[in-house]
């Protein structure tokens, strides 16, 4: 029984810093008004909602698979491509920068949460 306890608390304990990364990523893109705009006018097309998705799953995967630093730069390409290329939208008001520079910071809470 003790046994069962402990492996729970464990499972729970590994899967609780995935589960905040997910939805911090989910918050913050859902407030990222350029990527907002382009899902809301269908930008990218009928399935404008279901990319936006596959984006913060994107970056859930990056995030959660890397074993070392992430580079600010890639964040941002990654961040610019997928509105260029998924939505066709050139985003040039500095919201990829700051959203790229929150999801470092995730990237480090999660690391220092992980390891």
């Amino acid at each position: 029984m003790d046994d069962e306890i402990e492996t729970r608390r464990l499972n729970n304990w590994v899967s609780e810093p995935h589960e905040k990364l997910r939805e911090g990523i989910a918050s913050l893109l859902s407030r990222w008004i350029g990527l907002q705009m382009a899902v809301e006018n269908q930008w990218g097309g009928q399935d404008s909602v279901h990319k936006s998705h596959q984006l913060g799953a994107d970056i859930f995967c990056w995030i959660s698979q890397s074993k070392g630093r992430l580079h600010l730069e890639d964040i941002e390409n990654l961040l610019h491509e997928t509105m260029l290329f998924s939505f066709n939208t050139e985003i040039e008001d500095g919201s990829i920068e700051e959203v790229a520079e929150q999801l470092m910071i995730m990237h480090e809470e999660y690391m220092h949460a992980t390891y």
